[in-house]
Parts: C-alpha cells; structure tokens; sequence
C-alpha cells in the first residue's frame, strides 16, 4: 500500500487526500481491499453508487450497450437516451432536459441559461454552507474561502444570503434578483435541511420578483432523502433542477432539467457536449431509476431512514458530551459532533466501516440505497464502541 501511495504522489496533481487502502473490488454495500479486509461503505462514492457495487443488472445493461456502441456525437438521438430522459422528467416533474457529464457542468449550464434570460446585469445569489462545484461558475456560488482562495477574480453579480436566515433573505432579494440555488438539504455544509418557513418565504419571493428558483440535487436526488428530490419534502416546485451523481449508476452523468417556461432558451449550438448523455451512462441510469422508482427502493429508504436516524438519535442521548445534533432525511444523514469528526472517521474504518466528515464536524451518512437493517445495525454499534472507548 505504501508503494502505491508513493507512486500515485509522483504521477498525480496533489489534489486529493487519499483514503490509505488499496481496493481491490465491491459488492453489494461492502468493499474489499488487496488484503482481503472487508468494509461496510456507508458513504457510496459520494452518494453515486446508489445501487451498491457490482449491481448485476448495471452489468448487463453497460455490457449490452458497450456491444452496440459506447459512444455517439450528440448530432444522434439514440433510443437509450430517450428512455433516460423520460423517466428523469417523469420523476422530477420538469419539462426539459439537457444531459452533461457532471453536476458542476450542469450548475455552468444552468448560468449561461439564467444570463440569457435575465441577462448580465441582474443578480444571482446562493447560500452560505453551500457547495455547487470547482469549475469558475461553480466555484463563485460556493462561498467558501479554503475553495474560492487564489483564484479570483471570480464571475461578477454573484451574491450569497445567509442560509435559513429570512430576515437576509428578505433585504437581499429585490427586482434586481434574477435566480437563487439552493440545496434544500446542504451536503458539504453538514447536511442540513432549509426550514420550511425560510422556503416559504422564498417561495413567495420568487411570485413578487419573479425569481428562477434552482434546485441542486446533485447530491439529494434519485431518491436519496426518501423522495424523489429533496425539494419534494416541501411545498414548492423549482423552475430548473440541477441533478447527477447517482443518476448514471456510478458512470459519469449530469443534467438540468426546466419547466415548460425555459425549454426554448437555448437554441442549436448555443449550448452544448460532448460527452454528456453518453450512451453507456444512460444505460446504467435506466436501471437505476428502474429500481428506485418502478421497483420501490425508495420505499427502503424513507422507511429504513427513519428508523436510521431514531437509533442516531439514541445514540445522541447517550453520548450527549460527544453529539450536538443528528440531522436529515432519508439515506442522507448527519451527526454533528462538539469536536473535529476526522479522528472519528479513521476509528470508523479500524473498524470496518467507511463514512466522510464533512464541514469539520459532522460525520456524513450516505449509504447505498440497497442498505438493509442489518447494514444499519452494524454501522449503529461501530459508533456506540467508537464512542464508549473515547470516554473510558
């Protein structure tokens, strides 16, 4: 393992801090390392494997796609790409779509869209805690200094409003706003949920002012919380939904969806990819949205969600000196510790069980959908042990 570390330090830009294990493969909800060791992921590439690892049915959908082609310029339609589009806008309840190969892609798409309807000179405006991407449109909507540091200048009429906090909301939104994006359950920023009041109100907002609501699902989608998308545990639907991680079954796959309102915005060559709806992509997010939906997994997950975080919270009463707050919904959950959580990831995979920590002190829950009760118990009594051997 050390050899490899090494190697990966003299071929790669150090942008990464790497997990110290060596992979050798997955299945189901489990990972195994070239020493045979076994762990529990209950953080799923970054909430892309929603079907686990080495899902039979993904298998056979890329291998009979591969047969037939792996790739086409998209001055094709093919029938692959149809069938995606149809079910991602049955299931999001937009009109349009337009497919990347990225969340942080579409998130470019979607402003060049804005700008070409409201213009240059009206203002966009995110949240604070919030994370959208790292290519430059992206990055200006992530207000975070450790993303944002030393590569300024960064796009101009980009503005941030305190998340959750209406009074800024209010004073900030006037006839000069022309979109706000918001992650109705912030991920990066210790998964936390807007209130409903606050989308209330910019709900409200957005009928004075005529502002374009945009929804990051990128992470919160494909049935992630125990719906659809997580602004479908709210009273509102967005104008444009930004979605991908999990949509394309661990292959590389984004999208912007638009209601009926913005489907003509852009015209032939004003926008475009080259990559994006790969056809092989498309094949595997078939079967994803076949199992989460026409199959019921998302039932899993809202029901197994909840008893989830009712033992999360079980915990947290026990070990009030270590647990601030247990938030989320559904396979998206978030522990919030008094204390950097990073000492506690590490303890997690001694112990064979795999999560992130997120926004320094929150450990961050996402599972694979297919996770059962008995995945759920195990992750349960890992962190009881963790936390009784930190307090001896």
């Amino acid at each position: 393992m050390i050899n490899i570390l090494e190697k990966e330090k003299g071929l790669f830009l150090p942008t990464y801090k790497r997990i110290p294990l060596d992979i050798s493969h997955g299945e189901s909800v489990y990972l195994y390392d070239k020493k045979g060791n076994k762990y529990l992921d209950f953080f799923s590439g970054l909430g892309v494997n929603a079907l686990g690892y080495a899902n039979s049915d993904i298998v056979y959908a890329v291998n009979e796609q591969m047969k037939k082609f792996s790739h086409l310029s998209n001055n094709f339609i093919t029938d692959v790409q149809i069938e995606f589009a149809e079910k991602l806008l049955k299931y999001s309840g937009m009109s349009g779509i337009f497919l990347s190969n990225s969340g942080t892609e579409a998130i470019e798409g979607t402003i060049k869209l804005i700008r070409k309807v409201k213009g240059p000179d009206k203002k966009i405006f995110s949240f604070t805690g919030s994370f959208h991407g790292r290519t430059y449109g992206a990055l200006t909507l992530t207000p975070k200094e450790k993303y944002q540091h030393g590569f300024e200048p960064l796009l101009s009429n980009i503005f941030y409003i305190k998340f959750n906090d209406i009074e800024d909301l209010q004073n900030k939104i006037d006839s000069n706003a022309a979109a706000i994006f918001i992650e109705f359950i912030q991920g990066e920023g210790g998964v936390v949920p807007a209130s409903d009041e606050f989308v209330e109100k910019l709900n409200e907002l957005r009928k004075k002012f005529s502002l374009i609501i945009v929804a990051d699902e990128i992470q919160t989608g494909t049935g992630r919380t125990g719906k659809p998308f997580a602004y479908n545990h709210y009273n509102i639907l967005p104008d444009i939904v930004v979605t991908a991680k999990a949509i394309g079954g661990g292959l590389p796959l984004g999208a912007i969806l638009v209601s009926k309102e913005f489907r003509d915005v852009f015209s032939i060559g004003s926008h475009g990819t080259t990559f994006g709806g790969n056809p092989v992509a498309c094949a595997a997010g078939n079967v994803v949205f076949k199992k989460v939906f026409e199959e019921r997994l998302i039932e899993n997950v809202e029901n197994n969600g909840e008893y989830f975080i009712n033992f999360l919270n079980k915990i947290k009463n026990d070990f009030q000196k270590d647990i601030k707050e247990v938030r989320g919904k559904g396979y998206m959950l978030g522990v919030e510790h008094f204390y950097d959580c990073s000492q506690i990831v590490e303890k997690f995979r001694e112990r064979g069980v795999l999560v992130n920590c997120t926004n320094q002190n929150v450990i961050r829950i996402l599972p694979p959908l297919i996770a059962m009760k008995e995945h759920i118990d195990l992750f349960i009594s890992e962190y009881r042990n963790i936390l009784k051997e930190k307090n001896i």
